[in-house]
């Protein structure tokens, strides 16, 4: 009896961890295992357990906790730094940090949000080669070649990282499990409506500048005198945060820490964002958005919407992969994307698309 192949799944935030967890569901076949990001740099790991440089990261110990919980709400198996087990497959949700042992297993980088703006100082670390966390942000993810296949939200985003390094060969669209069925949040239970919502992010956390009193004033000119709602990052100072929007809002706003994103975005009537993936369910739902990123850009950029099946997808290259008979270097994702779009459209029973996975 053949042993069952094993994959382990890399976790971080809590949306990069639910996308691996939607992948994980459907490859039941094989023995699947999940690890919060990890490096076997020992200099890094002494920074990490000895000082507050990388809190605000998903390498920190209060990211992992809270993967951890929900994997362990879950009832999946964790591995954390991949001490228990030889894997067949790892798949990434960054190829920021991918320690030499773990390249020599087959690999596959699912994009997980959007992308840092790539600035001069990205250009410097990437042509020096110095490591991509050298950038202090995501905007290298993607861009490293290091992984045998990559699986991108978009055409936009496939050229963009083809633009960044990554062999355009190894690219294929796959969507983006968490933003490719954004649709769906139109039915749901939030109270208000018609609002200007305001979705901020965790520049300061990550040690960026921003200056959160001209953001929230700009808002509020945006809005015009229309209904201001909050929805502040939770990776935020939920305390100094809120205190800022006193002081600059009118005393009417609205100020949410915690709650669905999705659903807020769907009953407003116009998004204010800043570097934030959730511009993207703005654009897909057909909201005014705006952006510290070229909006013309971003829908360019955004994620293809197709009905919820990027996690499918996504596993069905996985396996795919697994059951290739030979090297890394013989499997050709471009193909095996083909056939597997080529198998769907044969399946068709009543009009509806049957996948066959």
């Amino acid at each position: 009896m053949e042993k069952m192949k094993k994959i382990l799944f890399i976790t971080g935030s809590i949306n990069q961890t639910t996308q691996m967890h939607q992948i994980a569901n459907a490859l039941p076949e094989f023995d699947c295992w999940f690890s919060q990001l990890f490096t076997d740099n020992k200099p890094l790991n002494y920074i990490l357990n000895n000082t507050p440089l990388f809190n605000g990261t998903v390498l920190s110990r209060k990211f992992r906790l809270k993967s951890e919980r929900y994997l362990n709400q879950h009832g999946l198996q964790i591995d954390f730094g991949a001490k228990k087990n030889q894997y067949d497959l790892v798949v990434y949700c960054t190829d920021m940090i991918i320690p030499k042992r773990m390249r020599q297993c087959k690999t596959i980088w699912v994009q997980e949000g959007m992308v840092d703006r790539y600035t001069t100082w990205s250009k410097i670390v990437k042509t020096l080669r110095l490591p991509s966390t050298f950038c202090g942000n995501t905007s290298l993810n993607g861009a490293a070649n290091i992984c045998d296949v990559y699986c991108a939200a978009s055409e936009g985003y496939k050229q963009h990282f083809t633009s960044k390094g990554t062999h355009l060969s190894k690219i294929v669209v796959t969507g983006m499990p968490n933003y490719d069925d954004q649709q769906q949040h139109l039915n749901n239970d939030f109270p208000h409506h018609n609002y200007v919502m305001v979705a901020t992010t965790d520049m300061r956390e990550t040690f960026r500048i921003e200056n959160r009193a001209a953001f929230i004033k700009k808002a509020v000119k945006i809005a015009g005198g229309r209904q201001l709602l909050f929805k502040l990052h939770p990776n935020e100072n939920f305390t100094r945060a809120e205190k800022e929007i006193r002081k600059y809002a009118p005393a009417s706003a609205l100020v949410y820490k915690q709650g669905n994103t999705a659903h807020m975005i769907a009953n407003c009537c116009e998004l204010i964002t800043q570097y934030s993936t959730v511009v993207y369910t703005g654009i897909a739902l057909g909201k005014k958005v705006h952006s510290w990123f070229d909006v013309n850009e971003l829908m360019q950029l955004a994620p293809v919407q197709n009905g919820g099946t990027s996690a499918k997808t996504i596993a069905a290259l996985c396996r795919r992969y697994l059951n290739h008979k030979g090297g890394k270097k013989s499997f050709d994702p471009q193909s095996a994307m083909h056939r597997l779009m080529i198998g769907e459209s044969e399946l068709e029973l009543n009009g509806e698309l049957i996948v066959n996975w």
